[in-house]
């Protein structure tokens, strides 16, 4: 990568250990930079400081994606998803799914097919989701859904 000493070959021969230990210890430095930017997030999510946390899941990213670290994307893609998860104010995926629909300004009868559910299931998830938003009807929950960016 840039900035790291490249080992040295002379012909077929040992690469210089002495650039091998730089390149090792520039590379652990960096993972634990991107380490370092995921506990960070985690602490900013906890202190309720949302912009402080998108801040450090972005450095955490770009030191993984930098590194090529696959799996720590994957594992750091994951968090991202059960923070999101946990930011839907208490809905479930498919309450989400039938809140942004309902948004839209579709009937029960719509979502349901679009959804391939009955309209008693729909109607039950519109039920829940007003429980879970404080809402009683359509335009207040889509409303919340856009203040909220649920949708």
């Amino acid at each position: 990568g840039r900035g790291r000493a490249r080992p040295r070959r002379s012909g077929r021969g040992p690469a210089d250990p002495s650039a091998c230990r730089a390149n090792l210890a520039g590379t652990r430095c960096a993972l634990r930079g991107g380490a370092g930017s995921r506990a960070r997030w985690v602490a900013c999510r906890a202190l309720g400081d949302e912009e402080g946390a998108a801040l450090e899941l972005e450095a955490a990213r770009l030191t993984y994606e930098k590194l090529g670290a696959a799996a720590d994307l994957a594992r750091l893609d994951a968090l991202g998803t059960a923070a999101a998860a946990k930011d839907a104010h208490g809905l479930t995926e498919r309450e989400l799914e039938v809140l942004r629909h309902l948004a839209a300004g579709e009937t029960n009868k719509a979502i349901a097919a679009e959804l391939v559910l009955s309209v008693r299931t729909v109607d039950r998830h519109v039920s829940n989701v007003f429980a879970k938003l404080g809402v009683s009807s359509r335009a207040a929950a889509t409303a919340y859904a856009h203040e909220h960016r649920l949708v």
